[in-house]
């Protein structure tokens, strides 16, 4: 039996998780279901995306992706079904999905049209899962809906490049638990435009020019501790995820507070990388 993932904006406090949860079962009942999250802030299309992209592919082939955010249907926001990567993607079309297609080509793209469907407020219910269980029992996308090609694109996440390569002008894409700041910039765009120079990454009145591998770079054992950088300092590196990301060492948002709150970012801020 596929694996059966959900990703939505729900929360734990009211009822619509384990409805979810009890309609697959009761379709499937050795349905493998994982909760990737339920605490996206509310319409937050980015910051799905984000989490989607980085976690999909620690599942196995053949794993069934539900995406409960801005769900309900409209003229432009069609509910869509898309394999992709060996995975299957059922979710409305916010740009979540295209995110994903950006860097790898989709191997079939449908627009759900499900016979006869329930019309309500709660299309994750009575449209995403049941094309998830006719997938998780073998059936095809052909049968759920017609051939589709106008995913929409998430804009926010593209850096601008300009002054000829000498400027990465990026933004804030995600904010994490800790209060870590994680921007739109990857690596690999970062390292092909570097080219060997130096480089500043400009945040509010800061300059940073390092980025290191780990949070634990910036601490230099080497030196007396009482002089060296350690808990509540700022640094960037290249997350788990390959994107750069600002951080406070040790933070503690209860306490000291994280990155966001103390250099006063927040989604679609400016981050600037000048090369010199």
């Amino acid at each position: 039996m596929a694996i059966i993932t959900l990703t939505t904006d729900f929360g734990l406090k009211d009822h619509f998780v384990g409805v979810l949860k009890g309609s697959i079962y009761s379709e499937l009942p050795d349905a493998k279901i994982v909760d990737i999250s339920h605490d996206i802030a509310p319409f937050n299309i980015q910051e799905c995306a984000y989490i989607l992209k980085n976690s999909y592919h620690s599942f196995p082939k053949g794993s069934i992706h539900i995406v409960g955010i801005d769900s309900e249907a409209t003229e432009e926001n069609q509910h869509i079904a898309v394999l992709i990567d060996g995975h299957y993607f059922i979710g409305a079309n916010t740009g979540v999905i295209g995110l994903i297609t950006s860097e790898i080509k989709p191997e079939k793209i449908f627009e759900i049209k499900i016979p006869d469907p329930f019309h309500g407020s709660f299309p994750v219910l009575s449209v995403f899962v049941q094309v998830a269980c006719h997938i998780a029992r073998g059936g095809t996308l052909e049968v759920v809906g017609k051939p589709f090609s106008e995913l929409k694109e998430l804009k926010e996440f593209i850096p601008r490049i300009v002054d000829d390569g000498k400027k990465i002008i990026g933004s804030v894409i995600y904010i994490d638990n800790y209060g870590n700041v994680v921007t739109n910039i990857q690596k690999h765009l970062f390292e092909a435009y570097k080219k060997g120079r130096d480089f500043e990454l400009l945040v509010r009145n800061h300059k940073i020019k390092i980025i290191h591998k780990a949070y634990t770079d910036i601490v230099d054992y080497s030196v007396e501790k009482s002089r060296r950088k350690g808990d509540g300092d700022l640094l960037a590196l290249f997350n788990s995820s390959n994107y750069i990301e600002l951080a406070i060492f040790r933070s503690n948002l209860k306490t000291v507070g994280g990155a966001a709150t103390l250099l006063g970012l927040d989604y679609r801020d400016t981050i600037i990388i000048d090369f010199l």
